[in-house]
């Protein structure tokens, strides 16, 4: 059976849910949730598994903490045997409006601590991520605060779009691959 390791980047504690830096944890909630699957507490992460078409799902979510992500991802690639090619990370993205989402196959971490901590730890920049646009409106000096805070009210039926479909590109990166899953999704305005 093929398999796939989904990451969704975030923190763990009451403070950071539902913030525009645990997006991750948000999309892998829905994902799971959507496929009948549970989290369950598990080594440096909570993880769920999700069959589809005869693809293994192995999804987590980090309990190390955003800037330690990578001690987790690396973890989980050598235990379940997985190819950076077949991880995927789901990130919050400033660098990205909040009305797209841009899937790539590799890249610098942007400044984004996880993202740093993962390249570190696999020593490379060569897996995709799933960059879930967060927007950029704040003042200098206050992204900190703007990454660790709350959706807007006007914000939140766009960011449950974006989750449904980022969902649906975790679907599709499993079962057509990284290429058909960028043209199907890089391209859309929510």
């Amino acid at each position: 059976m093929d398999k796939f390791l989904i990451v969704g980047l975030g923190n763990i504690g009451a403070e950071y849910e539902h913030t525009r830096h645990n997006i991750g944890f948000d999309i892998l909630d829905y994902f799971v949730s959507k496929h009948k699957g549970e989290f369950l507490s598990d080594r440096l992460a909570y993880t769920a598994e999700v069959k589809i078409k005869g693809k293994l799902i192995i999804c987590i979510k980090p309990t190390t903490y955003m800037n330690l992500s990578g001690k987790a991802v690396k973890y989980w690639m050598d235990k379940e045997k997985i190819d950076p090619a077949r991880l995927l990370i789901l990130v919050d993205e400033i660098a990205v409006p909040l009305d797209k989402i841009k899937i790539k196959p590799a890249g610098s971490d942007g400044g984004h601590n996880g993202l740093k901590s993962i390249q570190e730890l696999l020593a490379t920049v060569q897996y995709p991520r799933l960059r879930f646009g967060v927007g950029n409106d704040f003042p200098r000096g206050m992204q900190v605060e703007y990454v660790l805070g709350k959706w807007a009210k006007k914000e939140l039926p766009v960011v449950a779009k974006k989750i449904e479909a980022s969902a649906d590109a975790i679907e599709q990166f499993a079962l057509t691959g990284l290429e058909t899953t960028m043209a199907a999704f890089n391209h859309l305005i929510f």
